[in-house]
């Protein structure tokens, strides 16, 4: 959705998505929205030096060798150019939905900020979002995912196939969806979202959002 919004604006943009079921599923909300953004499956050979900018969204956490992919993406930034990027934070806040969702880690914000430093970037922004909703969400949340996991425990699971999956499959959000989406819901949202401004320079939060430029 991003993207699209990015697109309308007069942005030109290509998306990654390594996942056979998300690549479709964006495929089909961009055909939908009537933008034209490729989703390729794999890097091109040809894109170093090639963006202005780098949206990377709860990815990083997904790949085991994170400095090597940073590297990478420093490399397809032009000089200048900027990388923003989302992680979730603190690994006490560590869960089943982690577990569940494929991830290799959470993040603390000194080391986050220094392996950014050291793989060619330099932070201007590290905002810890998500306090106390999200917070909240995720203790929830855990819950079910503890007893997805407890289901499938007979089944063939592996990484890949957690993260995969993490990107298409919203079941324990969807089942939120009718109480958030109420009026008394929205409410609530408004008067969460509110708090949140107060708490982003703190450490609080479940989340990083970062804006760094390639150096």
């Amino acid at each position: 959705m991003l993207l699209i919004e990015a697109a309308r604006r007069g942005f030109q943009c290509q998306a990654l998505e390594v996942s056979i079921e998300a690549r479709t599923l964006a495929e089909k909300v961009i055909a939908l929205s009537g933008q034209h953004i490729p989703v390729l499956a794999a890097a091109d050979v040809n894109w170093k030096e090639s963006f202005n900018a780098l949206f990377a969204f709860d990815v990083l956490e997904h790949i085991e060798h994170d400095r090597q992919a940073l590297m990478q993406w420093h490399d397809w930034l032009r000089p200048n150019g900027t990388l923003l990027l989302s992680v979730p934070a603190h690994m006490r806040m560590w869960t089943a939905g982690d577990e569940w969702a494929g991830h290799f880690r959470r993040y603390e914000r000194k080391p986050l900020l220094q392996l950014l430093r050291e793989t060619g970037f330099t932070p201007e922004i590290c905002e810890c979002y998500g306090f106390p909703l999200t917070n909240l969400g995720e203790r929830l949340s855990a819950r079910v995912y503890a007893k997805r996991i407890h289901r499938d425990a007979g089944m063939d699971s592996d990484r890949k196939r957690n993260n995969d999956r993490s990107g298409t499959d919203r079941g324990p959000h969807l089942k939120l969806y009718p109480l958030l989406s109420s009026l008394p819901g929205k409410l609530a949202l408004r008067t969460f979202f509110g708090m949140q401004h107060f708490f982003v320079g703190s450490d609080l939060g479940s989340g990083y959002l970062v804006k760094a430029r390639r150096t």
